[in-house]
């Protein structure tokens, strides 16, 4: 018998399952169709685990470091078992909070994967949504009123580079590794592959980086990316860029050997494993697409400002859309697109009010434009950047390394772009996405006191050498 609802989520999600609930809250009878678990790829493959590893990298390496602050500890020893349990014990937890949401919201949950069908007896619209129940159980089907995919994104690999899962990997494998190699091989310098190169280093891993373009992090500003490529390679990590990898000469025997172009000469690399790290690809197969008159373009589904597809009861949000693929990003387009649904008349999202974060050691995080987005724009740019070697907090954490940078606009002093690499920098973003949201001045921030000792007092510091009036410096 088919079920009806205001609005039938495909993908159970960060943006998926954040949708349901505003959408529960706004009185929509809705219902969340997910092929594996709620909390997708960012609780079970993604954000919370990996961050949950790094996190473990990071007190082993702040643990053989305790003499500097006088703790001595012999014999300190890496249990990965355990850190592998603690993950999951995180993960676990996390998920049965989402379970314990969807029962809250009365949000109906089905476990299998859902189809968009096309026009038929129940609806003369595509949209009906067949789902095949993971039980083997008869298919469900539901008749919304509205549907919103969200069902976002896996691993994209290179043309060449099979993933085995003993030898390649993606970082759904690396995930689930019992032991940790050796060495390993990560192609790509992006945000995932730095984070994976430095919390394996932590663990002990003799780690090479492999990145096409001319630095690590090339969406980030070039300051950010030269100072994480100094960090890293003075811990030890070996980077090396302006390198394509050839997947033609990859021999596996004992480990992986491979070679890449770098800038016109060959080089050989050989590790225990390789982990394949080149950005992720849009899940649109097999959810019916082609019973629609939806549009796709580079492998990612087209919307407009308030992620209505061609279909206009049909949404899509999170990494299918492609853009900053990010949870937090997708959360809110769910909420945007619920509220459009609701006639709410929500503000689209200005992506540049984003605030994007890299979890490796240093951390970086930023928001808005990068300086040359800056200048390519036609802005007359002024910077102010501080250093963290100034900050009493930075020392006494005996974190001291990377600054933070402020990019304004010389004409009018707006706030352009705020980039942090450092200490707890994750943590410390908002502070510059609020002053972004409110369009607050460098002024503004600078005589906004902050507390001492605080790592945040390197923000307030870089807002006044915008105009060169930093104090500690």
């Amino acid at each position: 018998m088919a079920k009806e609802y205001d609005l039938v989520i495909l993908g159970g999600g960060t943006g998926g399952y954040v949708a349901a609930i505003r959408a529960a809250q706004l009185g929509l009878k809705t219902a969340v169709v997910e092929k594996g678990k709620l909390g997708g790829t960012c609780l079970h493959a993604g954000c919370i685990p990996s961050k949950a590893l790094l996190r473990s990298a990071e007190v082993y390496a702040q643990t053989k470091q305790g003499e500097a602050f006088g703790v001595l500890a012999s014999d300190v020893r890496l249990d990965f078992v355990k850190v592998q349990a603690r993950k999951q014990q995180i993960i676990d937890q996390l998920h049965k909070g989402i379970q314990m949401l969807m029962k809250k919201g009365k949000i109906d949950v089905y476990e299998g994967t859902g189809r968009i069908l096309g026009p038929s007896i129940f609806s003369p619209m595509p949209g009906t949504v067949s789902v095949e129940m993971n039980d083997g159980s008869e298919n469900e089907m539901l008749i919304p009123k509205n549907v919103i995919i969200a069902t976002g994104s896996r691993p994209r690999t290179l043309p060449g580079l099979a993933i085995d899962g003993q030898y390649v990997l993606t970082s759904d494998e690396a995930l689930q590794l019992e032991s940790l190699p050796a060495s390993i091989i990560i192609v790509g310098g992006g945000v995932i592959g730095i984070e994976w190169a430095s919390m394996l280093h932590d663990f002990g891993v003799n780690v090479t980086v492999i990145e096409y373009a001319d630095r690590i992090l090339p969406t980030e500003d070039r300051d950010i990316s030269k100072e994480m490529e100094r960090l890293l390679k003075k811990r030890g990590i070996r980077i090396v860029t302006s390198a394509k990898v050839l997947p033609e000469t990859l021999q596996i025997e004992n480990g992986i050997t491979i070679q890449a172009d770098c800038g016109g000469k060959v080089e050989t690399f050989f590790a225990e494993k390789m982990l394949v790290s080149v950005g992720r690809q849009a899940n649109i197969e097999g959810i019916g697409l082609e019973n629609t008159d939806i549009v796709v373009e580079k492998g990612f589904i087209q919307t407009n400002e308030f992620y209505q597809t061609k279909e206009k009861h049909i949404y899509a949000i999170g990494d299918v859309i492609g853009g900053l693929q990010l949870a937090h990003v997708a959360s809110h387009e769910g909420i945007i697109a619920v509220e459009h649904i609701a006639g709410k008349n929500p503000l689209p999202l200005d992506y540049t009010m984003v605030s994007k974060c890299i979890y490796s050691r240093p951390e970086a995080a930023s928001v808005g434009l990068t300086e040359e987005e800056a200048k390519a724009k036609g802005y007359d740019v002024k910077v102010g950047k501080f250093p963290f070697k100034a900050i009493g907090k930075a020392l006494v954490y005996g974190e001291a390394e990377g600054f933070v940078k402020l990019i304004a606009d010389a004409k009018t002093d707006d706030l352009l772009g705020v980039h942090m690499i450092g200490p707890h920098v994750t943590d410390m973003i908002s502070e510059a996405g609020l002053a972004r949201v409110l369009d607050a001045t460098p002024w503004e921030i600078a005589h906004t006191i902050h507390p001492h000792p605080t790592l945040s007092e390197a923000i307030a510091e870089a807002a006044l050498a915008l105009d060169g009036k930093a104090i500690h410096i």
